[in-house]
């Protein structure tokens, strides 16, 4: 296997409430577009398990997703420690993914905060000749990192105004976190709308209708992918 473009996420969901519409708008490119959840999720209030799979999988079906993984690492308990580093290091070396999106490192939640670090971690740990995994090495050409619910000052803002909707019903795919008691679900929903006005704000500073934002360690020219 080998993919253009790959999004780590902490829990389902995740990947698309950071940067749904990039990948909505890489696989329109003709890219190859991945997720790999890190955790299924099994500390959240909402939904089980077998509900948050299944809601995953019909959100990789609207994005055209190449591939979907989870590694079932534990919820609330993520950390850059060498078990966990070699479980996604062996998972980049199986996926090879070219350009690499991860959360990034500020945020309210600690398991975006410890997925951020064990990224960089995995990373470089992938692209070792002696380090303990099967395969050959694999080292990607870009990482970038997108935001959670912490606000961040963009290296890089990609126009996904033609994707916007894309982006909205894979959210959305993840009934659990949307949709549910009538007392919550108006909070739920809000949300939504809140990360739409988002896009439409950094939309902005490019004079289009929805951008979403990334980090980069480096300069950055173009797209990520």
């Amino acid at each position: 296997m080998a993919i253009d473009l790959l999004v780590i996420a902490p829990h389902p969901d995740d990947a698309e409430l950071g940067c749904g519409g990039m990948l909505a708008r890489a696989k329109a490119e003709g890219y190859s577009t991945a997720i790999l959840e890190l955790t299924q999720g099994e500390m959240g209030t909402k939904g089980t398990v077998q509900e948050r799979l299944a809601e995953a999988e019909e959100a990789a079906r609207i994005l055209g997703l190449d591939y979907r993984g989870n590694l079932r690492l534990p919820d609330g308990g993520l950390a850059d420690v060498p078990e966990q580093r070699q479980a996604l290091g062996q998972a980049l070396r199986n996926v090879r993914p070219r350009v690499v999106i991860a959360p990034w490192s500020a945020d309210r939640h600690p398991d975006h905060v410890a997925a951020h670090h064990l990224s960089l971690s995995a990373v470089h740990f992938a692209g070792l000749s002696r380090a303990a995994l099967q395969g050959q090495p694999h080292r990607v050409e870009r990482i970038f990192f997108y935001p959670g619910n912490y606000a961040v000052t963009p290296s890089l803002l990609v126009d996904v105004s033609a994707y916007i909707e894309t982006w909205q019903a894979a959210l959305l795919a993840h009934q659990s976190q949307f949709h549910g008691e009538a007392a919550s679900e108006t909070v739920s929903l809000a949300g939504v709308e809140a990360r739409r006005a988002l896009r439409r704000a950094w939309g902005n500073y490019l004079g289009v209708a929805y951008a979403e934002p990334l980090v980069s360690l480096q300069p950055v020219l173009g797209v990520p992918w």
